[in-house]
């Protein structure tokens, strides 16, 4: 699941930064909090960087998420700050569901050092999730910094942008339109703030795949010559987690084509590329794909 776009989106949104509200054993950390898609980068990938963070991404509507939620949570408490339990309502935060290209629920997915780092779906006996937990923990022993101590002065945290806030609140209110004018303001005012950039590509991203048709992968297969279908396909593809066959699919209309067609599809996958970080695997083979059809 590493590398997932969504995930990489909600990473370069600023957030506020991680409380210690209902803080348990002294630990600096809650054991247990709830996760919008504003929070994210707060209280999952910040977090994650202290302690493994338990991602658990599950539906009131469901019997068997309110009761692996249930279970988690008293497991949370327990272990007194060594993980945490962000919990996820995927029906009133479903860019979060996405992000982790959730299929079912409940799903679970354990999150450190930024990254999803294993995952499951469906309830578990308490004897496998705890075998599963101490995984987790094993895993990241002495790679994490740990659960943080008294701060001082020196680490509070600077204010936050309220252009920055505004855009969040937008795009957690599913107003994507918004989000992306006010991203674009901060872009048009300080052309180098890399973090609206950023925030930017993803948001047009997120906005775009959400009209696109869920046959769109099975039309662009049965016609390999429509590079609008093909372009559409790619996003669905992307947006499911699966970012080699989205590159695939374009460096191949790439070879198949000339002139504006290819110009087209190379200008989309260019932008698809600047999704991920430029060091990710998945884009360092696809740019050596593309060089091989273009030269």
């Amino acid at each position: 699941m590493a590398g997932a776009v969504d995930l990489s989106g909600l990473k370069d949104r600023p957030a506020p930064p991680p409380t210690a509200d209902n803080t348990d054993g002294g630990s600096g950390l809650a054991p247990i909090v709830d996760v919008t898609a504003a929070t994210f980068e707060a209280e999952v990938l910040q977090r994650s960087m202290q302690v493994p963070v338990v991602v658990d991404l599950g539906s009131s509507r469901s019997p068997q998420s309110v009761a692996l939620t249930r279970q988690l949570g008293q497991l949370a408490v327990e272990a007194n700050g060594t993980w945490v339990h962000a919990r996820v309502d995927v029906d009133s935060t479903p860019q979060v569901a996405q992000a982790f290209g959730v299929q079912a629920i409940p799903t679970v997915v354990a999150v450190a050092g930024g990254q999803p780092l294993a995952d499951f779906q469906g309830s578990q006996p308490e004897e496998q999730l705890r075998r599963w937990l101490d995984a987790i923990l094993q895993a990241t022993e002495g790679k994490l910094s740990g659960p943080p101590g008294a701060t001082s002065e020196e680490d509070e945290p600077e204010p936050e942008d309220p252009r920055f806030v505004a855009a969040e609140k937008a795009l957690d209110e599913g107003d994507f339109d918004k989000a992306i004018a006010a991203y674009q303001a901060i872009v048009d005012a300080e052309p180098s703030n890399t973090d609206a950039k950023a925030a930017l590509r993803q948001v047009k991203f997120l906005a775009r795949v959400q009209h696109l048709d869920a046959d769109a992968v099975t039309k662009a297969d049965a016609d390999p010559s429509d590079v609008a279908a093909q372009i559409e396909a790619a996003d669905v593809e992307l947006s499911e987690q699966n970012a080699e066959a989205a590159f695939d699919r374009l460096i191949a209309g790439i070879k198949r084509t000339a002139g504006d067609e290819r110009t087209q599809l190379r200008t989309r996958l260019l932008e698809l590329f600047e999704l991920f970080d430029s060091g990710d695997a998945v884009v360092v083979s696809a740019r050596r794909k593309l060089a091989a059809a273009l030269y």
